[in-house]
């Protein structure tokens, strides 16, 4: 839905923050939800009754999602009190969904520096720009087509010929995402040598599978963010949206659906965002109670474009 906009400053919703120690153990404790997350899908996954199996994939695929949350709160540096905590907690993060901890937090950095400008450029890719429709949206849903851009980053690490494609970028980061691309690359070989013995199933129960169930599923977390929102200027309260959302989702999503508050203030804990959905809620242009609320929204704008294209 639409909000009517208080003209008032926001009180709160710009303000810095540090990561406190009770911030950092807050992380900390979703780490350790999620790692008993992946041993109970892991376990469910391999379980011989088949529908107790395909939940524990789907577990596994949500978990994956999930942790790429998590991530992204590594890429802001504010999970842990020290900075190089960020980068040996964020790149087993991503590894399951395949994603290069540096090379997403350059470009995601540079995503909200320039959100609302023709340089905006988000890492997982969906053009806000153009019109919602149905085919774009199950494009979306089913972007397999990142697996082989991030084969692409690994042979282009092992050549030497890797290059950041969005502006400069220091040596030292260079050689970060480099050295992360050819990590998962080791990933990928142990990957295939165990799809030639007798291990294949367990790898495709506990990996390959839900790498496709995750795929859809991050994708679904991540729309909400900006689409049907003002692509034409900087003013978050105009080009971003946030959801109030309920515990879980909020949960799910590590706080994804205060998206407005999170690029109001990108560097402060998320644990710490529900308190300013209220100025958030008083002044913001795009504000959906909860994610069904906005799949209805995105659902009957593809539908009003279908009918126009058809």
């Amino acid at each position: 839905m639409e909000t009517t906009i208080d003209v008032a400053r926001p009180q709160v919703l710009f303000q810095r923050a540090s990561t406190s120690v009770a911030d950092q153990r807050i992380f900390v404790a979703k780490l350790a939800v999620a790692t008993i997350l992946v041993a109970a899908g892991g376990y469910l996954a391999l379980r011989p009754e088949m529908a107790v199996s395909i939940a524990g994939m789907v577990l596994l695929g949500a978990v994956f999602t999930h942790m790429v949350e998590l991530q992204h709160q590594c890429l802001h540096h504010s999970a842990f009190i020290r900075s190089r905590l960020h980068r040996l907690v964020g790149v087993p993060l991503g590894l399951p969904m395949l994603v290069s901890y540096s090379h997403y937090r350059v470009r995601h950095l540079q995503h909200h520096k320039y959100l609302g400008t023709s340089q905006d450029s988000e890492f997982f890719g969906f053009d806000i720009r153009k019109p919602v429709t149905y085919r774009a949206l199950l494009r979306g849903l089913f972007d397999f087509r990142r697996l082989v851009i991030v084969l692409r980053e690994i042979v282009r690490s092992y050549r030497g010929t890797w290059e950041y494609d969005m502006g400069q970028i220091g040596e030292r980061r260079k050689r970060e995402i480099v050295n992360e691309y050819r990590a998962i690359s080791l990933l990928l070989v142990a990957v295939l040598g165990l799809l030639v013995t007798d291990f294949a199933e367990q790898v495709a129960r506990l990996w390959l599978i839900p790498l496709i169930f995750a795929t859809p599923m991050h994708f679904l977390v991540e729309l909400p963010e900006h689409i049907l929102c003002d692509t034409d200027t900087t003013d978050v309260l105009r080009n971003t949206r946030s959801i109030r959302g309920s515990r879980l989702s909020t949960w799910f999503t590590n706080g994804n659906n205060l998206h407005i508050e999170h690029h109001a203030a990108m560097a402060v804990p998320i644990n710490r965002l529900g308190e300013r959905h209220v100025d958030v809620e008083r002044h913001a242009k795009y504000v959906q109670r909860s994610y069904p609320s906005f799949y209805r929204l995105v659902l009957q704008e593809a539908a009003r474009n279908s009918r126009v294209t058809g």
